[in-house]
């Protein structure tokens, strides 16, 4: 009996031995295909899926829903989703972007899907892995979190108009400026502005929807200085992994600042104030791309249409910095500003809430833009 039982022991290890070996040797060989445009089979699909909601449920079971009611809290959200989530989640009245397409899984089109405020809260906060769903916790507390958790049960039935109604009245993205070491007021300098709130008929407005002028010397001398930049210095900076913070006051997942990339945003911003051409497209790596109005452009259609557009209008707007600051993710970091715009088009003053997010890599002690994302908003008159 002892050895029919050791005879089977010896069998079974066997087997797990050698199924261990042939998966080791199937990583290995390379033969999984991990591109996003190759899905999963159905039943790994729905082993991943359902992997992926008992860890959510689980792990959001027990928190405690704050009153999601709230009017500010809600208006607080709308600003939140605007800026970082509708490319992925979309909006009411926006059916695709230039990223979701090639997103696997395909994130939920929240204008249309109500969901759990627990799931939602975890979801935002600690992210999904393998997706392209981030852990927002590391960047925003959880006040912030749960204003967008409070905004997204809003979200399903809001008509398009109702949507750029409540953005436009959003308070500015104040969580975004703390943990990354953002300044305010003079400091912040400079800002773009792209998005919806030209129209067609109206080619100065275009124009107007694609630039934010940085400010002027009335703004303090960090706007003044940004504007004086050396594109060549701004490159070469060496200490982009310094904290935004002191050891004594940064928590403990505090993200990094970059201040290489930052210098390198103030002097793409500057190059344009001046009008200098070759200095801003200096500063894009040659595959950047430029976002705005759900529309993507490369960056030599960028030179030969929009960039003259953005440097005519920097001679008419002004410009009230709200926030700006930088995240560093090893050679890669994102520099995201926040301002209002003040314009006269046509007689009629107009102003603009301004977002703009530039996403850059560091090849050989130098940054450059790959991406630049703009988007803005008309602000009620006074």
């Amino acid at each position: 009996m002892k050895k029919h039982i050791r005879h089977h022991s010896i069998t079974v290890v066997a087997v797990l031995a050698i199924l261990a070996a042939g998966a080791v040797a199937f990583v290995y060989s390379g033969l999984y295909n991990i591109g996003a445009d190759d899905h999963h089979t159905r039943p790994v699909f729905a082993l991943l899926q359902t992997l992926r909601n008992r860890s959510i449920q689980m792990r959001s079971r027990d928190i405690k829903v704050p009153d999601l009611q709230d009017p500010q809290l809600i208006l607080k959200g709308a600003g939140q989703y605007a800026a970082m989530c509708t490319d992925c989640h979309l909006n009411p009245g926006m059916t695709d972007s230039e990223i979701r397409p090639g997103l696997y899984p395909q994130p939920p089109n929240l204008s249309q899907v109500r969901l759990d405020p627990r799931v939602a809260f975890w979801t935002i906060k600690h992210g999904i892995k393998m997706s392209a769903m981030p852990a927002w916790g590391f960047s925003h507390d959880d006040a912030t979190i749960w204003s967008m958790v409070a905004f997204v049960q809003k979200l399903p039935g809001m008509t398009p108009a109702a949507y750029k109604a409540i953005v436009a009245k959003a308070p500015p993205d104040e969580d975004m400026k703390m943990p990354m070491g953002m300044a305010t007021g003079e400091a912040a300098g400079h800002s773009h502005s792209h998005g919806d709130a030209a129209t067609p008929a109206n080619p100065q407005a275009t124009a107007m929807s694609g630039m934010a002028m940085p400010a002027d010397a009335g703004h303090g001398h960090a706007a003044s200085a940004a504007a004086e930049h050396d594109h060549a210095n701004a490159t070469q900076t060496s200490d982009d992994h310094a904290d935004a913070t002191t050891a004594s006051e940064a928590p403990l997942l505090r993200p990094k600042s970059a201040p290489g990339a930052e210098a390198v945003a103030l002097a793409f911003q500057a190059a344009l104030k001046k009008g200098d051409r070759a200095a801003a497209l200096a500063l894009l790596a040659p595959d950047a791309s430029i976002s705005e109005g759900g529309q993507t452009q490369s960056r030599d259609a960028y030179a030969n249409g929009h960039l003259g557009e953005d440097i005519a209008f920097l001679k008419n707007a002004k410009i009230t910095p709200v926030s700006f600051g930088s995240m560093l993710m090893g050679d890669l970091a994102m520099v995201g500003s926040e301002s209002n715009i003040t314009a006269t088009i046509k007689g009629k003053p107009i102003t603009l809430r301004s977002r703009e997010l530039l996403h850059l890599k560091n090849e050989r002690k130098r940054w450059q833009i790959v991406s630049i994302q703009w988007q803005s908003t008309p602000m009620p008159q006074k």
